[in-house]
């Protein structure tokens, strides 16, 4: 018998299986790929947490392998952190199938180990969990979440009591916790009336929303008059069946924009996101109602937030009346730029930009204008939210920090990416250029004149299962023996090995150094001309991703010249899968 077979024999005939999985296990008893798929490994707990297909099985999101992640995070807890009992754990959840389940779940296991929760009464943001952990004091945090996947997704995330998502090293060690649990089907619970009797699942109201509410109104850079005037901005704002419908709508009230329309047919929470293929503001078929509101009301920004909002996208006029999506690395660097020339410029020297090493350089041309300085960090908010944690103690001013990825984070209340925050400076912001006389596409036009016409990109090539990890390991090391010279025509002029921690330039003698970055499996090649290329395999998906950067005098030179990248880069991963 195969595993996958004797851990689909052990659940079929565990006699207290829960009711719903059961059916669903007997619906598919037949089906032996589908068996297989579901049993033949266990769902993978990665950097952050964990993410799957909800149904029967140790591959699956269900009540019984969220228990387990709850069994390693508690056994972690009482180990590494202080006075684990009396500052339990928060936990939130979005609008997905099973999400408030999962998180009442987690409250069982931690109960068992006497570790108070606090969760939501209510779905809300991710921003809102990040935030209520340091708020409350305590010592971590768990949100219910897929993000923007597919409907038929759920996953769980771990916070810090930092309020930022675990970084590596957290990770690996709550892991080790996990592999302990004997079996995802005894872990101990506590159920909900006894949880409540011994005080240990306490449910949030509106305390954690107001305090909230209360820091956001800080982080605009308008006067006391200038927020309490009512503002002739014509918002669209589409919570994309999600979670942020309550907090942006106070948030822009408190900032007096009276005129926000709401796509109704997207406001009201649905776990089967049926108005959109994709929940996620990053796709422009996202936008399809929220444009066509938009052109009924004259709007003059559309704002999109992802279903657990932490992700916004945004779409402004172009000349031709359109409505044109903005991409992450142009909302971050006209945000970047708004928030550094309202900024009193004797905090410039102190302050810091964080970015990712795949995100715009436009970013770092625009702080150095401004006399701040730019500080990248690896690929994911989890690091930047850790950077924010460091500069507590080196005195170090975070005034910004954003990713390609329709990340982005204004005010360090919270310590991850926050599509509320964003939203209302992205309004204030196309509100301040409204009264200049400019469109935020003009705003972006000025930008580009003033620094250069940044352009980025990226593409990637998918090679599943084992022969296609062991191709895309092969694309690494042989990228790696033989480093690049130059690409597209362009000299290299230096390789940073994020793997080895090492950067390497190239010029009459070749030069290494040390990079102050944690390791990870990642190539980038810094350009002449300001341009560059990173590569580097996803960690959620089989796929190897190529990112590319360049920065000519003009859109039409750099989009050759970017093209010149992608073809380059395109031919040489090819020419490496055919000849291995």
């Amino acid at each position: 018998m195969n595993t996958w077979e004797k851990a689909y024999e052990k659940w079929n005939t565990f006699q207290n299986l829960d009711p719903a999985l059961k059916k669903n296990l007997r619906e598919i008893k037949d089906d032996k790929a589908a068996i297989e798929d579901a049993f033949y490994k266990e769902l993978t707990f990665g950097t952050g947490g964990m993410r799957g297909v909800l149904g029967p099985g140790t591959n699956r999101m269900n009540i019984y392998t969220v228990r387990k992640a709850v069994n390693g995070l508690a056994n972690y807890l009482k180990v590494n952190c202080v006075n684990v009992n009396d500052r339990g754990v928060v936990v939130s959840y979005d609008s997905r199938h099973m999400s408030k389940e999962f998180a009442v779940e987690t409250a069982k296991v931690l109960g068992s180990y006497g570790i108070k929760a606090y969760v939501f009464s209510e779905l809300h943001p991710t921003p809102l969990l990040s935030f209520a952990v340091r708020y409350l004091g305590a010592v971590a945090g768990v949100m219910i979440t897929a993000s923007h996947n597919p409907p038929e997704y759920n996953g769980f995330k771990v916070y810090n009591e930092e309020g930022g998502q675990i970084v590596p090293d957290e990770a690996e060690s709550i892991i080790s916790y996990i592999e302990q649990t004997e079996s995802e089907l005894t872990v101990p619970i506590i159920e909900r009336t006894e949880l409540l009797e011994k005080d240990l699942l306490n449910w949030i109201g509106s305390e954690i929303d107001n305090a909230y509410l209360e820091q956001l109104k800080q982080i605009s850079k308008l006067g006391e008059k200038d927020i309490a005037k009512d503002k002739a901005l014509s918002i669209v704002f589409t919570p994309l069946h999600g979670t942020s419908y309550d907090l942006v709508l106070k948030g822009l009230d408190q900032l007096s924009f009276p005129q926000v329309h709401v796509v109704e047919e997207q406001a009201k929470p649905d776990p089967e996101f049926s108005t959109v293929e994709s929940p996620n503001p990053e796709e422009h078929q996202a936008f399809t109602l929220a444009i066509k509101q938009g052109n009924k009301v004259d709007g003059d920004i559309l704002i999109g937030t992802d279903p657990d909002a932490d992700r916004l996208g945004v779409a402004v006029r172009d000349t031709d009346q359109s409505f044109k999506v903005l991409t992450g690395n142009q909302l971050g660097s006209l945000l970047l730029d708004y928030i550094l020339s309202h900024t009193d410029q004797a905090l410039l020297p102190n302050a810091r930009v964080l970015k990712t090493i795949v995100t715009t350089e436009l970013g770092r041309a625009i702080a150095t204008h401004y006399g701040a300085r730019t500080i990248d960090t690896l690929t994911g908010f989890k690091y930047i939210g850790e950077k924010i944690h460091q500069f507590d103690s080196t005195g170090e001013t975070f005034i910004f920090g954003f990713e390609e990825s329709y990340g982005y984070l204004i005010s360090s209340f919270s310590r991850d990416k926050d599509a509320v925050q964003a939203a209302m400076m992205a309004c204030e912001m196309a509100y301040f250029w409204k009264q200049q006389g400019k469109t935020l596409l003009e705003a972006l036009g000025a930008l580009y004149e003033k620094h250069g016409y940044f352009l980025e990109g990226m593409s990637s090539l998918t090679l599943k299962g084992k022969e296609g990890s062991d191709k895309i390991a092969m694309i690494m090391e042989e990228v790696r023996k033989n480093p690049l010279k130059e690409i597209a025509g362009l000299k290299v002029e230096k390789m940073e090995d994020y793997a080895t921690g090492k950067r390497t330039s190239f010029g009459a003698q070749e030069l290494q150094e040390t990079m102050d970055l944690p390791n990870e499996n990642a190539l980038k090649f810094i350009l002449e001309k300001n341009s560059w290329v990173c590569l580097r395999p996803s960690g959620t998906e089989p796929k190897i991703k190529c990112y590319y950067g360049v920065c000519e005098d003009s859109k039409e030179a750099s989009q050759r010249s970017l093209d010149s990248l992608k073809d380059a880069m395109n031919n040489l991963i090819n020419r490496v899968v055919q000849h291995n």
